[in-house]
């Protein structure tokens, strides 16, 4: 009897003590990033969340907004949802949004890419156009000074931005983007994850295979870069090393579009071009003693390549995978 009641006691005590941890692991397990999740954040009360009327079909499209308590015009930061999430997803550049007081949108543009309106469509480009010019119209916005960063599906989108949109933005900050549809829809095949299915969805594909000529529409490596819009803002493409390996987008498309704009920049560039032989290293060995890295030089992170053309356009790959490192990018931007 004495032998039965110590052994309930010790099962008695293991179950206390997984019932106190257990909450831990999971408090821990929130404070993960990770960048192909979909899960809702829990928003903070200094937000709230807006209706924004689009301009090209009359829909509402919901934001999460942070407006500067100043009275003074303050920059704008507009953060853009990832591939499969929505506004509702955690964003961990609002709290350094808040710490700066500076005017913080986190829109909806068509959700989730699974659909035709979403991914890139002529719609999407209008929704993040029509937020920025809600805050314009609506906030104390230094219109000088705004800003647009997206990570993975939200760097796909913060290219479509820079490439497409009407107003004038100081700078754009995208983290391992999708730039080539058609080729990211092979990519995913290989890797067997579900963004293959996406990209058949949002081009309207048939019998499991792509609109070919749809993705390579929606793809901003394929897109003309505005020059003359852009000549004063300046295109910052980040990706980490590990991405491909052990996330879903290899570096190719940020090395690719770091060449296909300072191209279109300046033909003439080819000093500032990335050298086939280190997008080949880059993506094969992912290091070489002829890359001079950079020690904790980039948001706490190594920098493994840097190249740079003018004060327009430059591409990092850090160490790192599928992320935006849970930094404090405003120390870049302003």
């Amino acid at each position: 009897m004495k032998k039965t009641y110590t052994n309930f006691l010790k099962v008695g005590m293991l179950m206390v003590c997984f019932a106190i941890k257990l909450p831990i692991v999971c408090l821990n397990a929130q404070t993960k990033v990770n960048w192909d999740d979909k899960a809702s954040g829990t928003w903070p009360i200094e937000t709230r969340q807006i209706g924004i009327k689009s301009t090209k079909d009359a829909s509402i499209q919901q934001s999460y907004l942070y407006q500067s308590k100043s009275k003074e015009k303050r920059p704008l930061i507009i953060s853009l949802h990832t591939w499969g999430g929505n506004f509702t997803q955690r964003d961990p550049l609002l709290k350094y949004c808040m710490q700066a007081d500076v005017n913080y949108l986190h829109p909806d543009f068509r959700g989730p890419n699974k659909r035709p309106e979403a991914a890139g469509s002529e719609l999407v480009i209008q929704d993040i156009d029509d937020a920025i010019q809600w805050a314009l119209d609506s906030l104390q916005v230094d219109r000088h000074n705004i800003h647009v960063v997206g990570v993975s599906g939200g760097g796909f989108a913060c290219g479509l931005t820079y490439m497409r949109s009407k107003h004038p933005i100081k700078s754009f900050h995208a983290f391992v983007g999708i730039y080539n549809l058609e080729d990211w829809y092979y990519e995913s095949l290989g890797r067997k994850n579900g963004y293959a299915k996406d990209i058949v969805r949002i081009t309207g594909g048939q019998n499991d295979k792509p609109n070919f000529e749809e993705a390579r529409k929606r793809s901003v490596l394929l897109m003309q870069t505005p020059v003359k819009q852009r000549k004063d803002a300046t295109l910052h493409i980040y990706a980490g090393i590990n991405d491909g390996y052990t996330g879903s987008v290899p570096i190719s498309h940020s090395l690719e579009l770091y060449n296909k704009v300072v191209t279109d920049f300046d033909k003439g560039a080819n000093n500032q071009l990335i050298p086939l032989e280190d997008s080949y290293t880059l993506l094969k060995r992912r290091t070489s003693p002829n890359f001079q890295v950079e020690s904790k030089a980039f948001m706490g992170r190594d920098i493994i390549y840097r190249k740079q053309y003018e004060n327009k356009v430059e591409v990092i790959i850090f160490e790192g995978g599928h992320e935006m490192p849970d930094e404090n990018l405003l120390e870049r931007i302003f």
